[in-house]
């Protein structure tokens, strides 16, 4: 915005002018309607949202090392805590979790990696400056749901009035991001992961949705690894694995363990 910050002034002043040629006076409803709070809302919004994912990234991080050093030990609990058919097979569950989880991040750092690629070259198409920042940006924020895609496509469009001074041009930019995080992430991501830890897409998409209806954000970053261990678990038993077989991505007969006791 420094560097551009002549572009910027000559494009305020070109729109202004525009506005004010059809009758629209900005300069004046400005003044006569300006808020100081309608800058410090966003901001306010913005500081909360970012403070509680921080939050919820080292409470995540001290559970995480906080379990890891007692693996160990909760298996050798596990498999003295109650009957042996129980016991291993919470353990086989706790192992199928543990990779399909593996497989899940995989899948998820392809993906972004693939939707930054994407949005590099169409910056670069474009004739955006910048366009390898640009498509490392969406690599990274691809990784939180909803607010990074969102971010990593109004940026890029932002720029490009600065740089361009054209409506034209950013609403091209923000359509093609928009279209790439769009077939990328709604798309080709449910049915990768769906495909490779049988579940079904529908319901990777599902898990995201209504995780983030009940917890927010933190709730998008828990939907599908709940539903993983969720399904995982349930294959475990004959009684439960219908419902494993109805929300999977391939028939659960294979996966089924002998009949209770």
């Amino acid at each position: 915005m420094i560097i551009n910050a002549a572009q910027v002034q000559a494009f305020y002043v070109q729109l202004t002018q525009w506005l004010e040629s059809h009758g629209i006076f900005v300069v004046g409803i400005f003044l006569d309607r300006f808020d100081v709070a309608w800058l410090v809302r966003p901001a306010q919004g913005l500081a909360s949202t970012v403070r509680t994912l921080v939050a919820f990234a080292l409470l995540v991080l001290v559970f995480m090392m906080l379990a890891l050093l007692e693996v160990r030990d909760f298996k050798a609990k596990l498999q003295t805590a109650g009957p042996e058919e129980f016991s291993s097979r919470m353990l086989r569950a706790s192992k199928l979790i543990a990779e399909k989880f593996r497989r899940y991040m995989v899948i998820r750092t392809i993906a972004s990696a693939f939707t930054g690629l994407m949005v590099a070259l169409l910056c670069w198409a474009l004739r955006v400056e910048l366009a390898a920042a640009w498509g490392i940006l969406a690599f990274v924020l691809n990784f939180i749901p909803f607010i990074g895609p969102f971010v990593a496509t109004v940026l890029p469009a932002l720029f490009a009035i600065v740089q361009f001074q054209s409506w034209e041009a950013s609403t091209l930019i923000f359509a093609g991001a928009s279209l790439i995080q769009f077939l990328i992430g709604s798309y080709l991501e449910p049915r990768l992961s769906g495909s490779a830890l049988s579940i079904s897409p529908f319901l990777v998409v599902f898990a995201v949705f209504f995780a983030a209806l009940l917890w927010g954000i933190p709730g998008a970053f828990m939907g599908v690894p709940l539903a993983i261990a969720v399904l995982t678990l349930l294959e475990q038993y004959t009684s439960t694995a219908w419902i494993a077989e109805l929300l999977s991505g391939t028939p659960a007969h294979s996966k089924r363990i002998g009949p209770d006791r």
